[in-house]
């Protein structure tokens, strides 16, 4: 059985895998639709965290999208994740991406350094105690 990975673990996968891809848009000669919506494998996403594809699918498409897709003020909806836009199949809007990946990673680290102290500071506490 695999692992249950969290949204971080898999929009860091992405941002990793798809990122030189969004840089390296080329108007003249484009390679997508547009530049800011990056068709992903989720199969090769799958396959790199030891998921099942449609784990993925599902997570992007109706957790994270869902949770982080929006309505501008004139009404476009603007998804993190869209099955279809233009002739590209699975993409990811790549600037919304990176942004909910930045707000994951300061709460990852908001939680994981003051943890981390803490059990530096218990460590001291035991060692302190029985030295005495």
């Amino acid at each position: 059985m695999s692992k249950n990975v969290t949204d971080r673990v898999i929009l860091k996968e992405v941002y990793k895998i798809y990122y030189s891809d969004f840089c390296n848009f080329d108007k003249e000669k484009p390679s997508r639709d547009t530049k800011i919506y990056v068709p992903i494998d989720c199969e090769l996403i799958a396959r790199n965290l030891n998921l099942d594809p449609e784990i993925v699918f599902g997570r992007l498409y109706y957790h994270l999208n869902q949770k982080h897709g929006y309505k501008q003020e004139d009404g476009t909806l603007i998804a993190l994740f869209a099955k279809q836009i233009g002739s590209d199949r699975h993409v990811v809007q790549f600037p919304l991406l990176s942004a909910v990946l930045a707000e994951h990673e300061q709460s990852y680290l908001r939680f994981t350094i003051p943890l981390f102290l803490s059990i530096i500071a218990l460590i001291f506490s035991i060692a302190a105690y029985f030295n005495t």
